[in-house]
């Protein structure tokens, strides 16, 4: 046995006049310790390949151990997001009953989602020592653990107490965009970077869509208490499920942010997380451009069912087959539009052409959405592929240029503008549509202003073209 882990062992003591085997005597003297170290090692391998066989928990956390670190990165933020997406969604779902459950009125999930809206700048304005002390994996499952607390807490009968629970459910939504940036742009290749970040961020359209399929028909079958028992339970395993990434992902994690705890309830951090956008020129553009994607964004997907509806007479079903088909094609879009700009290696013009693109397919939504029920569909399509299907992309820019330790900073601070935008188109609209009574204007006016930044910004690539041009002819 010590002959085969020692090849050439047998030879080498023949030569020097020792004994053939390590248990024979001869004129050599043997060395002992290191026999019996050698045989030792041996020996508990053997033992452990004949009398035992890894756990399967063991056995997982070698498979995750055996895929490559970017694969590894991808699955634990992919999981996340996905489950974020579709816990965040189960409570507009639920609200009637949900908020009959709270001993609130049925109106007051509008407070529930300004309270979850709250929780999400929260987090992204004050959460950065906290993920720069526990680690991208770490902070995600307290976001998780919150997300968890959140939903118990609003389950209960404690009339508008109840609100705090969305304000954790927000508080846990906010990590998913600066972790899952942290973590992708240490792991992801380079080549592949842009359609990596977007298969990641087409959790939030596959969250909702699972949402969609699920929740309804377990209300009806087993009734509110148990659903949200079922969505709990899915939360719950997900932490338990991303445990085994932390080892290979977490690797910097406490690096010395001992005031964390403090900084989530101080205005210096706040305004300090907004500053952090100084750190490369092309930043700020960044964040406008994001955030008038996101107010183009959140008008389509919390007016698209009423103005289908409203204004073509469409069923509630019809309706909701049109929002379905709509966030597929969103998917779709974030990993078609990744893989574009890690061809074309220009993610921000692809996003300058992306919101031209996405102004006149919301243009063609209003104008020829009203020609039969197909061109309906096949607009709300096209409106989702382009106008829903930009994140992916604007995220992996954003930490590209961003320096590498202040990824997730950088992250926070531009998702923290853009939600706001996500908050203020929709009351813009609203109040567009109360003054005037058209749904169609509204929705031309937030294209107007989306393909608006678009020229901007593309001012702004040209003249920074403009100015690297003249530097190499100096």
């Amino acid at each position: 046995m010590v002959s085969s882990v020692l090849p050439g062992w047998r030879a080498q003591r023949r030569k020097s006049g020792g004994p053939a085997h390590p248990f024979c005597a001869g004129r050599g003297r043997p060395r002992p310790l290191r026999l019996r170290a050698v045989s030792r090692q041996t020996a508990m391998g053997e033992g452990r390949r004949r009398n035992s066989r890894p756990a399967a928990g063991r056995q997982g956390v070698k498979t995750i151990l055996r895929m490559p670190l970017w694969a590894s990165a991808l699955a634990a933020t992919l999981i996340v997001q996905t489950v974020s997406s579709f816990a965040s969604l189960v409570v507009p779902l639920l609200g009637p009953p949900l908020m009959a459950r709270a001993g609130l009125p049925p109106e007051s999930i509008g407070l529930v989602s300004a309270m979850t809206s709250v929780g999400i700048c929260w987090s992204l304005a004050c959460g950065g020592p906290m993920l720069g002390h526990h680690g991208p994996v770490r902070t995600l499952q307290i976001g998780l653990a919150c997300m968890v607390a959140g939903l118990f807490v609003l389950s209960q009968p404690l009339g508008l107490l109840g609100l705090l629970g969305a304000l954790a459910i927000g508080f846990g939504l906010g990590p998913n965009t600066p972790a899952g940036s942290q973590i992708l742009i240490r792991t992801a290749p380079p080549r592949h970077r842009t359609l990596i970040f977007s298969i990641k961020q087409a959790g939030v359209p596959l969250g909702g869509a699972l949402a969609g399929l699920v929740v309804a028909p377990l209300v009806l079958r087993h009734g509110l208490p148990a659903t949200l028992g079922v969505v709990i339970g899915v939360i719950l395993l997900t932490i338990l499920l991303v445990q085994p990434f932390r080892r290979r992902l977490d690797e910097d994690r406490g690096t010395g942010h001992p005031g964390w705890a403090r900084a989530l309830v101080s205005p210096a951090a706040m305004l300090g997380s907004v500053g952090v956008l100084r750190a490369h020129p092309s930043l700020p553009m960044l964040t406008a451009l994001g955030a008038s994607f996101s107010m183009m964004q959140s008008c389509l997907t919390a007016f698209t069912a009423t103005y289908a509806v409203t204004r073509h007479g469409a069923s509630l079903a019809e309706a909701g087959l049109i929002v379905a088909l709509m966030q597929g094609a969103s998917m779709v879009g974030r990993i078609v539009m990744g893989w574009v700009a890690d061809r074309t290696g220009h993610a921000m013009r692809l996003l300058v052409l992306q919101a031209g693109a996405s102004a006149l397919a919301v243009g063609l939504l209003v104008v020829a959405g009203g020609h039969g029920a197909w061109a309906l569909y096949g607009c709300a399509a096209l409106a989702g592929l382009t106008a829903i299907g930009w994140n992916g992309v604007h995220i992996a820019e954003l930490a590209r240029v961003a320096p590498l330790h202040q990824v997730s900073d950088v992250t926070s601070a531009a998702s923290l503008f853009g939600f706001i935008g996500s908050i203020f188109g929709p009351l813009l609209f609203t109040l567009v549509v109360h003054w005037s009574g058209s749904y169609g204007l509204a929705f031309l006016l937030m294209a107007a202003q989306l393909a608006a930044f678009g020229l901007v910004s593309a001012a702004f690539l040209w003249r920074g073209a403009g100015r690297r041009a003249g530097g190499g002819a100096g």
